[in-house]
Order: C-alpha cells, then structure tokens, then sequence
C-alpha cells in the first residue's frame, strides 16, 4: 500500500476541516434511529433506512464493504466489521490495519474501476462530505450505498448500531454502542455544576474559523461546563476577525494542530496580553483526530477537553 497517501497532513487537515463545516448539517438528518428490520427467514432481505432517508435493501449483511471516509471506517472497525472493510478512501489511517486498506481515491475523486474491482456489497459515505458528482457515479454503479449525517455527540452510538446491522456483527456493535453510551454519560455526571467558561475554539488559522452553538464540539464544550462565546452564530462553521476574539475575550482558547510540523495554530494569541486566555496560560492545543471526528474517540478528545478546562479553572482566581 503506497505511504504516499498518507503523507500529505495538510491534505488530510483539509479533509479534517470539511468534516468539521459540514457535520451536523440539518438537511434531512434523521429525528430517531430508523430501525432495521427483516422477516424471519434468513433468505429475507434487510431493510434500513440510512442519515439520507433513503431505505437500504440488503439481501444478505455486508460481507465486503468499501468507506469512503475515515471516521465510517474507523466506526466499522469499531462496530466489529473491520475484516468485512475490502477498501476504504485515502486519508483511512485508524485503526492501524485501516492504513493497509486498498485506496479507492477520496470523497472529492473516486477510483470507480477500484472499487467496483474490489466487488463491494456495500459502500459507506459520508453524505454530506461526498461531492454530488461523486454520490452520482457511485449510484450509476447500481451498488448498495449508506448515507451517513451525524449531528449530536449521541449520533455516533447509533451509527455503531446500524453498521453492524448491516455488516452482520450487531452484537459487538451493540457493545461498542453501549461502552460509548456509558462513557458519555459518566463524562456528563463528572463534569455537572462545574464553573462555567466561555471558550473559543479555533478550528482553522487562516482563514480564522470557528464552530457554532449547533456542532458537536459546541456539545462537547457544554459537557465540559463550557461555553462557545461564538455559538450564537448562523453558519455552521463561521469566519471570525481576530478583533471579534479579543472583544469576546474569552476564558479560554483551544485549537488543534493542522498538519504535523505545521505552524502553531496559537501563535497569534500567544503575544496578545491584552486576551485573559493568555494571560491565564489558557491556550489549549488538542488532539484533532480524537475530538474532530464524529467516532467513539470523541470520549477520548473530550475527557482531554474537559481536563484541560479543569486546569484553566484551577488557575482562576
């Protein structure tokens, strides 16, 4: 498997940030867990309606399935399906022996003769990651495809579900659900009551972005007894002028790394004494692959979250 597609971390970081703007788009994102359901009979085929609406018909569980995003397929391996995964896209890099997946291209540019020469009975996307240039040649391949949205921290727990419905290893799937269920409530109990701060949280340098109050980050803040000091505006994934920062001058700011060996993405407020998250030593770099994607990490990438919250706190005065 060439190294190659694996190397270019600003890429990758690219990708990172297009999860960040477009997960938890409402656009048709599902009010409840649709169910699946099949008749008695092993003969009978399985049904699903997938994050899209769109109703999923399976004859058989999935014995070899092709993601085309990294957080689907590190859910896969997660929901117990990881042997069933035949190829997945090029940034695929958890668990380790996703980094040894055939490459089938990436949510913008997809290898069509590859994957249709690695037989899939399944194809998992990310709904509104993939171009609708590529979800149409996909679906002019007549092979079953799987929409995913997930919008709240909850969602990932779900989609743990219906994967291994669909892959035929709901058992294991409904452990990993259950483990992840439990960790965030755990999380929720230990950090109620806890002194509110106001955060910034910097999901890209230039341009300056930030998530709004309706990302899963903004959640994970809340869970921290936190709070996103941009959450009231409109997109998503708003552009901020760094004047706007220092005016909401926040208890707090995080950020994440960009791509390795990169350039701090704190740097700009690391001189700006006039910020009470500088003066404090309140500026938190994180972990993007734990606390960016929507997988069972996230208990990871916020337990971090909500320690280092717990450390800005115990310095307050």
């Amino acid at each position: 498997m060439p190294r190659a597609l694996h190397s270019n971390k600003r890429t990758a970081a690219a990708w990172t940030l297009a999860l960040l703007a477009l997960t938890g788009t409402p656009a048709l994102a599902p009010a409840a867990q649709p169910a699946a359901t099949a008749a008695p009979s092993s003969a009978s085929p399985l049904r699903l309606s997938d994050d899209a609406g769109q109703e999923l018909v399976l004859a058989r569980p999935a014995r070899r399935i092709v993601s085309v995003a990294p957080h689907l397929t590190e859910l896969l391996f997660a929901a117990g399906a990881g042997e069933r995964v035949v190829g997945a896209d090029a940034w695929s890099d958890y668990p380790a022996a996703a980094r040894q997946l055939p490459r089938v291209g990436d949510s913008t540019q997809l290898d069509l003769e590859r994957i249709v020469a690695l037989r899939p009975e399944l194809i998992v996307v990310w709904a509104d990651g993939t171009s609708a240039r590529q979800l149409q040649r996909l679906q002019a391949l007549k092979l079953p495809i799987y929409r995913s949205r997930m919008q709240r921290l909850e969602d990932v727990a779900a989609t743990l579900r219906r994967l291994g419905t669909l892959a035929g290893t709901g058992a294991e799937a409904e452990a990993a659900a259950r483990r992840y269920e439990s960790g965030l409530q755990a999380l929720r109990a230990r950090y109620a009551g806890r002194r509110e701060l106001r955060v910034f949280y910097q999901i890209w340098r230039r341009p300056l972005l930030t998530v709004n109050g309706r990302h899963f980050i903004s959640q994970a803040l809340q869970l921290c007894g936190a709070r996103n000091v941009f959450g009231a505006l409109d997109p998503l994934t708003p552009t901020v002028s760094e004047e706007a920062v220092v005016q909401a001058d926040p208890d707090a700011i995080a950020a994440s790394r960009q791509d390795s060996g990169g350039p701090d993405p704190l740097a700009r407020w690391r001189g700006l004494d006039s910020l009470r998250a500088t003066r404090q030593g309140a500026l938190l770099l994180l972990d993007a692959d734990t606390l960016h994607r929507p997988t069972d990490r996230l208990l990871q990438g916020t337990a971090e979250l909500c320690r280092r919250l717990d450390e800005v706190r115990a310095r307050m005065p």
